[in-house]
């Protein structure tokens, strides 16, 4: 277990825990949480070593295994795969070993090291680490790309695929989920939740944590507070402990207030002087109780806008994708990502786009913001169209060398040259106050954008967005970098908004809360989704699975001519025996059945030859077992019921 007791840590002359205590059991899942600056990453640093208690003990399994996501952006030339499957460190190790031992004439030494080898899974390991790849949203096509041909945040999840696939008995988790689609997001969800380690992770995304924690660590006034129970049940709980400290500090200062009144009251009579002092002393033996001083609440509303054109827009047979690169050659045709989009966006919609890594979301997002020019067909807009766009990568509509001031000068001279200005006040002052109000005050509205944290970049681009009073909102991926609290203000803020909201997130929470239709964005078309985020969650595990499965499928050799055979439904067929509805009915159930339950059991024969931990096998081979027994009991009945329908 991990133990920390009365243990003190500094980062400078900043105090982050004082005298703070823990215990942290194997096996669990932990949602490490606080306000920003409170100390989480600071935490994460002593877990890993890269920082010492300066005081109290500290103490960890010296015998555990500790997988991390590295920070670093990672350049080399290795191929997906093999940079993943470098992660697991117990194989590197003996491959190591297989290589020196065989520079010697030690066949017993070569004999361990090539167990060592088998052991650490040599057999499987590309395969093991391609699962990885393929569930964190990467195409069967990218698995052979070399590593620096990706941007820097799918680097990052080649990064995250390497410390899954080093075997661990600790997981450290600094924000997982900040670079990740939905659908990487629920796969993630699905392989931590069969993580048997200690997973420690720090996250923003309050679903994320409610799945994959069962404990809740919070540091709060430097010292560590333990919660069991996921984020929501940490709430609920810290709701009612601050209510019940509330109520105490409240009752205390009842108590004060007579005592001194008292003391005013009588410390001038003899004949109460006695009486007056004991209750002096009284008030100087009493513990004063903290007032509850609430974490300040970061909150901001969107202006109403000026006017609601209704349609907003109108896409006549759109076709969206990207240009020719500049160096390509003339005549190069661009690459249409999605075709013969038909739709209307009416004021006061709230959309959210779905759909799995790679589709075109934010393709159609940029393309409607204007960034991206349409390929074919034509985009109409409402008279007095106001479009407030937060770019995925915050940079894509910030300079890192200009300051907030700046940021918010430009914009205003952006606007006049453009006559979009609404009654917003210009002046520099005006410009400053309202800065302040989305914490950029002091010093900070001279800081240069590069240097700024990740969620104080996101703000900039919030309150840019807030300051132009847009009517239409296209939002891609607003939340990333943001903290709970920030992510809860954007929630209320786009409740109250009376514009029209089209939102690409993972963070299914302000999709819950903001959408109430969705767009499903695949296979290179746009349609409405019937159904909500849980309907949608299952749809991509069904995708990813079935994307699993082709893979394996293009991976077999072609010399094998042998496809796996499909049980299809057979058509419905006229029965020349008895014409019962009721044994028609049961016939149809019967063979719908049979052929699920076929389905299922290759799918499972498939997984038990790729699977090796013994835990999964043997759940496999139960199942596999039980389909089989039942797939026996309804070929009976299938062909009684033949007999009687006279098929």
């Amino acid at each position: 277990m991990i133990t920390l007791k009365n243990v003190t840590l500094r980062r400078g002359v900043k105090v982050l825990l004082d005298s703070a205590s823990v215990t942290l059991n194997p096996g669990e899942k932990v949602g490490l949480v606080g306000r920003n600056g409170a100390g989480k990453s600071s935490l994460f640093a002593l877990f890993n070593g890269n920082l010492h208690e300066d005081s109290g003990d500290y103490s960890i399994p010296a015998q555990w295994r500790m997988g991390q996501v590295a920070q670093d952006m990672p350049e080399t030339e290795q191929s997906a795969t093999d940079f993943v499957v470098e992660g697991d460190t117990v194989l590197l190790a003996a491959r190591l070993e297989v290589a020196a031992a065989e520079a010697t004439d030690d066949y017993e030494r070569m004999a361990h090291a090539y167990t060592a080898l088998h052991d650490a899974g040599e057999h499987d390991a590309a395969a093991r680490a391609q699962a990885l790849i393929l569930g964190l949203g990467f195409k069967v096509s990218e698995l052979g790309n070399p590593v620096n041909s990706f941007s820097g945040g799918w680097r990052m999840r080649l990064q995250l695929a390497r410390a899954l696939m080093c075997p661990s008995d600790l997981l450290l988790l600094d924000e997982p989920t900040n670079h990740l689609d939905l659908d990487a997001l629920v796969w993630l969800e699905a392989w931590l939740k069969k993580y048997e380690g200690t997973l420690i992770v720090i996250s923003h995304d309050r679903e994320f944590l409610d799945a994959v924690t069962n404990v809740t660590l919070h540091i709060d006034a430097a010292k560590l507070v333990r919660y069991g129970g996921n984020y929501s049940k940490f709430e609920d709980m810290r709701a009612e402990q601050l209510e019940l400290q509330q109520a105490a500090y409240a009752k205390q200062q009842e108590k004060i207030a007579h005592l001194q009144k008292f003391i005013a009251r009588f410390k001038a009579k003899a004949s109460k002087a006695k009486q007056a002092q004991s209750r002096v002393k009284a008030l100087d033996r009493m513990e004063k109780l903290a007032p509850l001083l609430s974490e300040a609440e970061f909150t901001f509303e969107f202006k109403e806008p000026a006017n609601l054109p209704n349609p907003m827009l109108a896409m006549s047979d759109i076709t969206v994708g990207y240009p020719a690169p500049d160096d390509a050659p003339t005549g190069t045709a661009p690459t249409p990502i999605v075709r013969h989009i038909n739709r209307s966006v009416l004021a006061g919609q709230r959309i959210g786009i779905l759909g799995a890594n790679g589709q075109g979301k934010s393709t159609l997002v940029k393309t409607i913001a204007r960034d991206l020019q349409v390929l074919d067909g034509t985009i109409t807009e409402g008279k007095g169209l106001n479009i407030g766009y937060f770019a995925q990568q915050e940079l894509d509509v910030l300079r890192p060398g200009e300051n907030p001031l700046e940021h918010m000068i430009r914009l205003v001279r952006d606007m006049t040259s453009a006559g979009k200005l609404t009654n917003q006040a210009t002046r520099e002052q005006d410009l400053r106050t309202f800065l302040g109000s989305f914490n950029f005050s002091g010093d900070m509205v001279k800081q240069a954008v590069g240097s700024m944290s990740g969620g104080e970049k996101a703000r900039l681009v919030l309150c840019m967005l807030v300051w132009q009073r847009p009517n239409l909102l296209l939002l891609d991926e607003p939340t990333n970098h943001l903290d709970l609290a920030t992510r809860e203000a954007l929630a209320v803020a786009l409740n109250e908004f009376e514009g029209t909201v089209m939102l690409v997130s993972h963070d299914r929470a302000l999709l819950r809360s903001v959408c109430d239709e969705f767009w499903l964005v695949s296979r290179g078309g746009v349609e409405p989704f019937d159904g909500d985020l849980d309907d949608y969650q299952r749809y991509l595990l069904e995708e990813a699975k079935r994307q699993r499965e082709a893979a394996k499928e293009a991976s077999k050799p072609t010399t094998v001519s042998q496809p796996t055979p499909v049980v299809e439904p057979a058509p419905s067929a006229k029965p020349r025996g008895s014409t019962s509805p009721k044994l028609k009915k049961e016939f149809q159930e019967v063979e719908a059945r049979m052929a699920a339950l076929n389905q299922e059991g290759q799918t499972l024969e498939r997984q038990l030859g790729t699977h090796t931990h013994p835990h999964e096998i043997a759940e496999m081979g139960s199942r596999l077992q039980k389909v089989n027994e039942e797939l026996a009991l309804l070929e009976e009945r299938w062909l009684e019921l033949s007999e009687q329908l006279g098929l």
